[in-house]
């Protein structure tokens, strides 16, 4: 007991002068944790959950997501999971990731019959490894053509531009078979954007408007992409992505090959660039005509889109996009923290940084699509259709208005590219880590090579993404493999923490780590809110779900079933790493296995020896004091199994 004591009053110490601001220069001296390391200082750790969770997704998916479900009544229900599931379960893999140092395949020590959900999680990560860095590839290859005196998405006068191609700047129209139709001009007089319309001379009771598409949008879909007509279409490869895919994992590789020593240095880079360059865009975009009804249609709700299934589960879907929840990302970062970090406080400060930079990415995007439904005529609802289009059509088309465009290109796929890192950086080492700890004998090291021998198995998977009609199939890996079964995981890691392995004994374990325990909202939230919030989304977000499709195109039946087979490969390790658990346990029946499969491995506990001793000592003084309920059956126990049943589980006799 004096030494939980002693561990309790470090903690209350440490904390006092750990906050983000104050512990920048903060570094810590040495590792605790010898075998595996630890982030060099504080602010390393805190950095790298905000570069994580504040990714791409921000910029591209959120707004998309919210044009898509009704402008500002998508940030209802957002806001609403965010408290209800996002803040609970980012507090809750932080806090067992940093007690047990382990990442998390070899972390469900704490019940290894559920080791399975760690499989998940790890082929969660590198599936959307795969098309993460597709989408790096993208931006280095705007990047590089950033680097001229005239962007390539600035005019219509490319060799890849068509008929349709419009600039707000054009003087001239193009004359559409003046034997059919003219150009009705009487109506324009001294409006500032004219309005270029052609009257039908066989039906003068309407008016057809040639649909306008903007130069950038041109840009994106025949020079970066060269689209085929549809998935069955491989078309060729585009030799200009695999250089730039190939550069994108020699980056990755370069900043994770030591681990969290190189990556916590990088994230104090590229987890801040990406706010100021925000800010000049948001100052940039507010001044263009346009902007304030882009702006009104992000902030005024639709109130009748809440009334929808869909809203609610994209809400859903995209706080476990964006926090960062069962990719097991966030118990691999908070693995290589000290012992005794405040991991309550970073809990609280980083899915409030996140939720804030997304509202705030929103406002640049939409009062940009303002201008740009200005610019064409046409609803802001239809300016972008959907997917990653959105980063690449509306972002280069507001960076060309802008003064001295070339540097501000730059400066914007730079923040692209940062943004996107950082998330790479947590996913990948999510997989290293795991494998790594998993079998550590093998590979703890040859580490270095280890992660060199998975950029190339990851770098191999995304070759198809690159081909011309590779969209279509990101698209589906988009569309699928991190919707439903990132729930389903949530949702076991819930009912493990909060019923099986103890809320009052994970309580315990985080009171031994930071010095107080957290109040009883969380407990609440993990035993029965967030659970039965998880559970509800998960099913109307299953029925909800509509075969995937890329703007107007239909994917054939195959594509589909391919999806739902991408969708389900996380969830097969769950009842497969079951069977073999209990198949390799040699003790007793198959429902004995069981139950002993439930309780914490013998070698559970805090990494650190001096750490697992204070906690081996507040369990015995735990369980010496815990209320113990009785039920009788007609098997005789001993009284000293009694004493060491853990507090808040029931013991039956």
């Amino acid at each position: 007991m004096e030494k939980y004591l002693t561990a309790k009053e470090k903690a209350l110490e440490d904390d006092s002068d750990s906050s983000p601001m104050n512990s920048q220069s903060s570094i810590e001296s040495g590792d605790e944790n010898e075998e595996r390391g630890n982030w060099s200082g504080r602010l390393d750790f805190f950095l790298s959950c905000v570069g994580y969770a504040v990714g791409l997704g921000n910029i591209w998916r959120f707004p998309y997501l919210c044009y898509k479900s009704g402008g500002g009544a998508f940030l209802i229900p957002y806001v609403i999971f965010l408290v209800l599931c996002g803040m609970p379960l980012f507090f809750m893999e932080v806090s067992y990731g940093q007690f047990a140092s382990l990442s998390p395949i070899t972390v469900w020590r704490m019940s290894p019959l559920f080791k399975g959900v760690g499989y998940g999680m790890v082929i969660i990560s590198g599936i959307v490894c795969v098309y993460y860095n597709i989408i790096i590839t993208w931006t280095l290859y705007f990047l590089y053509m950033s680097f001229r005196a005239v962007l390539p998405w600035s005019s219509c006068d490319n060799s890849w531009n068509t008929e349709n191609c419009y600039l707000h700047s054009d003087k001239e129209t193009t004359d559409v078979n003046s034997t059919s139709f003219m150009w009705n001009a009487t109506s324009v007089g001294n409006m500032t954007h004219e309005l270029l319309k052609y009257v039908n001379t066989t039906d003068m009771l309407k008016n057809e408007t040639v649909k306008q598409i903007t130069p950038s949008e041109e840009f994106w879909e025949n020079r970066v992409l060269k689209m085929t007509d549809g998935i069955e279409n491989f078309g060729g490869i585009r030799w200009e992505l695999l250089i730039c895919l190939i550069i994108a994992w020699v980056l990755v590789f370069l900043c994770l090959c030591k681990g969290v020593k190189s990556s916590g240095r990088v994230v104090y880079v590229t987890a801040t660039f990406p706010y100021l360059v925000l800010l000049i865009l948001l100052i940039r975009g507010v001044t263009l005509p346009g902007a304030s009804e882009g702006l009104k249609f992000y902030l005024i709700p639709q109130w009748e889109k809440l009334a929808t299934f869909q809203v609610w589960g994209d809400a859903a879907v995209q706080i476990f996009y964006s926090v960062g929840m069962a990719w097991g990302g966030l118990i691999t970062m908070a693995s290589y923290n000290k012992f005794h970090n405040n991991v309550y406080r970073d809990a609280m400060i980083v899915p409030l940084i996140n939720c804030g930079t997304s509202i705030f990415a929103g406002l640049v995007i939409f009062s940009i699509l303002g201008f740009m439904a200005h610019e064409t005529g046409d609803r802001i609802e239809d300016v972008v259709t959907q997917g990653p289009g959105l980063v690449f059509v509306a972002y280069p088309e507001a960076v060309a208005k802008l003064p001295i465009s070339p540097l501000w290109a730059v400066l914007f796929f730079l923040m692209l590219l940062t943004i996107g890192l950082d998330s790479q950086f947590g996913m990948f080492e999510t997989m290293t880590s795991a494998f790594i700890d998993e079998f550590p004998e093998y590979l703890r090291n040859r580490k270095v090579l280890f992660t060199a021998g998975m950029c190339f198995v990851e770098f191999l998977l995304g070759l198809p993404c690159i081909f011309e009609g590779g969209i279509y199939w990101l698209q589906i890996m988009d569309w699928y493999c991190s919707t439903f079964s990132l729930m389903l995981l949530s949702l076991t890691e819930c009912v493990v923490i909060g019923w099986i392995y103890g809320a009052d004994r994970f309580y315990m374990d985080i009171e031994l780590m930071i010095g107080y325990k957290p109040t009883i909202w969380w407990k609440i939230c993990w035993k029965y809110i967030t659970p039965v919030v998880i559970a509800f989304v998960w099913l109307f977000s299953v029925t909800q779900l509509k075969p995937v499709s890329y703007g107007d195109y239909q994917y054939p039946s195959w594509a589909i079933v391919l999806g739902w087979m991408l969708g389900l490969v996380s969830l097969v390790p769950i009842p497969v790493c079951m069977g073999v658990a209990i198949y390799k346990c040699n003790e007793g029946t198959i429902l004995q296995r069981v139950q002993k499969l439930l309780k914490p491995d013998e070698s559970w506990g805090p990494a650190v020896e001096k750490y697992r001793l204070e906690y081996e000592a507040s369990k015995e003084s735990s369980s010496s004091t815990a209320p113990i309920c009785i039920s009788y059956r007609t098997d005789v126990v001993s009284l000293s199994d009694v004493k060491k049943q853990p507090e808040g589980q029931n013991f039956v006799l």
